[in-house]
C-alpha cells in the first residue's frame, strides 16, 4: 500500500494557536499500529447509529488485518456498510484511522502465514491460530481494513496531523 499524504488538519478560526510545523510521521504512526495489542473498530448499525467494538489485530502490509464470525454485530455492520474507523487504545499516542473493511475471502498459505506469525508476535499464548486458519471456504472470517485518512498526535495540538491515501 502507498504511504499517506501528510499535512496540517483544517481547525476553526481560534480553536488551536498557531502551529509550529511539526507532525507525527508515518513511520511512527506505522510502529503504534504495528506494536499495538488493543484497537477500536467503529462500524455503523443499519440505522445510522455508531458500534464501537474492541478488537485484536495485526496491522501488517500497510493495512489492518484481524478475525471475527460473519454473524457478528459489527461484521453484520460491515456487510451492509464497510465504512468504519480504527482507532488505538492510547488516548495520548493518538491514531484514528477511517477506511472501508471487508471480508478477505480465503487466504494463500503464505498470507496466513506471515498473519499468524504477527499474531503469534502480539497476543500469544492468549491466540495463537495457524497458519492455515484463514484459507478454508469462506476465507475464515478474516477481515481487512484499509485506511482512506486519518488523524494523529501526541502532544495536542502541537503535532496534529492529517494522513490522506490517495
Amino acid at each position: 500500500m502507498t504511504r499517506p499524504v501528510i499535512d496540517d488538519p483544517r481547525f476553526p478560526d481560534g480553536y488551536v494557536p498557531e502551529r509550529t510545523g511539526r507532525h507525527v510521521e508515518w513511520d511512527t504512526a506505522v510502529v503504534w499500529l504495528t506494536e499495538a495489542c488493543h484497537y477500536w473498530l467503529a462500524p455503523t448499525r443499519p440505522e445510522g447509529t455508531p458500534h464501537v467494538v474492541p478488537r485484536w489485530g495485526v496491522w501488517w502490509d500497510g493495512r489492518f488485518w484481524y478475525d471475527g464470525a460473519p454473524d457478528t454485530r459489527h461484521a453484520r455492520n460491515l456487510a451492509g456498510n464497510p465504512a468504519c474507523a480504527l482507532h488505538l487504545e492510547s488516548g495520548e499516542q493518538v491514531l484514528i484511522l477511517e477506511g472501508e473493511a471487508r471480508p478477505t475471502g480465503a487466504l494463500d498459505i503464505e498470507t496466513g502465514r506471515a498473519l499468524a506469525e504477527e499474531y503469534a508476535r502480539k497476543h500469544a499464548p492468549a491466540y495463537n491460530p495457524p497458519p492455515d486458519a484463514w484459507s478454508g471456504p469462506g476465507g475464515g472470517g478474516m477481515i481487512l481494513f484499509t485506511p482512506k485518512r486519518g488523524f494523529a498526535w501526541s502532544r495536542f495540538p502541537d503535532d496534529v496531523t492529517r494522513y490522506t491515501w490517495l
